[in-house]
């Protein structure tokens, strides 16, 4: 089975324009978005946790007959999900403090130390050449299938991290204001798969559509977009993310290929509208405690996950295989949740400590112009 899987969790203090914490806005950026609702966060949390929980039954658990694809569906549904939150953050983030170097910083110290453990301990230890092992530590795995057979789950976490250089770079040379090609560059790349009948890919001009388009409803809400009232309901947000599933099973594929080209503007304005929803179950469900907790742990999850259905613990028919899933989902909680708060957040700190050091060292714009 292709995996179809999460990429990278983001940071726990990533905040969306408007929501400074008593901090008074820095730029015309900030200032130009403080309209923005709170409780944002908590929303995109509760998106984060479905999304993992989308990618592990994809991957973990029998999901009606195979003729149909309801694997590929639900756990293409969970990344597409992601990815949409992946680009929405990160452009965020970006909109918000466009210092590049804090932010490669940051992104490096929270996804380099436990992928590059698992490259290492598990890719590393099962014999894989050279030729596997740096394009997994490099990121560029997706690139070949033959560098993801020992780990075909990393092919999202490539694509992510080469978002993160791409955009890092766009902004240093162009500032801000170059976030306003990825819109451009989403469609661009929407049409090149459509022209190439790609439907489902692992390589970056198959998937990316699927992050730039987070990025894309970013810019639409720094732009004063926000969702209309009567389309922010849970019952209009549950059909779509049911049209969303619906149309990525084997059947409306044959059927009705197109779909699969508006995929990540279908998720994207799911995010989009569900940031407008009040006090409804979903908004209560979404910013609850318990998806926080899986969105916390979402990295780690992703990461860990077929270890814990790899040897004996995938071995057996077809009852006994699905039998022990029950300690494979135990195994996998468990292992993420030590990962995430006993090796992951100390390291995350550290990050965020240099990258705030090297903020504070960097010039001003009225001392640089006194250096020159």
């Amino acid at each position: 089975m292709r995996y179809v899987s999460l990429p990278a969790d983001h940071d726990r203090d990533t905040e969306l324009p408007g929501q400074t914490h008593g901090r008074p806005p820095v730029d015309d950026v900030t200032r130009r978005a403080s309209a923005a609702p709170r409780g944002h966060l908590a929303v995109l949390d509760g998106w984060r946790g479905i999304s993992i929980l989308c990618v592990l039954a994809g991957h973990m658990l029998p999901l009606g007959p195979s003729v149909f694809g309801g694997n590929v569906a639900v756990a293409a549904t969970g990344m597409a999900l992601f990815f949409t939150l992946s680009g929405f953050l990160i452009t965020t983030t970006l909109l918000r403090d466009d210092a590049v170097v804090p932010f490669i910083i940051k992104r490096l110290f929270r996804i380099l130390p436990l992928a590059w453990l698992y490259v290492v301990v598990v890719i590393g230890g099962m014999g894989a050449p050279w030729s596997v092992v740096v394009p997994n530590l490099l990121f560029y795995a997706n690139a070949s299938e033959a560098t993801l057979a020992y780990a075909p789950h990393f092919w999202s976490l490539s694509l992510e991290m080469q978002f993160y250089a791409f955009v890092a770079v766009l902004v240093a040379i162009g500032g801000r204001r170059a976030l306003w090609l990825l819109p451009l560059l989403a469609v661009t790349v929407t049409g090149n798969r459509a022209a190439h009948h790609v439907m489902f890919g692992v390589h970056t001009l198959d998937r990316i559509d699927e992050i730039m388009a987070g990025a894309t409803l970013a810019l639409a809400l720094h732009r004063g977009w926000r969702a209309p009232a009567w389309a922010a309901r849970p019952w209009v947000i549950a059909a779509m993310v049911a049209i969303l599933m619906l149309g990525m099973t084997a059947p409306v594929i044959a059927h009705f290929p197109y779909v699969c080209y508006v995929r990540p503007y279908m998720a994207a304005l799911v995010v989009g509208l569900s940031l407008g929803l009040d006090h409804s179950r979903l908004a209560r469900l979404l910013r609850g405690r318990v998806l926080g907790y899986i969105a916390r742990i979402s990295y780690a999850l992703y990461v860990l996950h077929p270890l814990s259905y790899a040897g004996w613990m995938g071995s057996g028919d077809v009852v006994v295989r699905y039998t022990k899933r029950i300690g494979s989902f135990m195994l996998a909680f468990g292992g993420a949740h030590l990962s995430t708060f006993y090796f992951e957040q100390p390291l995350t700190r550290l990050g965020h400590r240099i990258a705030q050091g090297v903020k504070r060292r960097e010039p001003t714009p009225s001392e640089s112009i006194i250096t020159a």
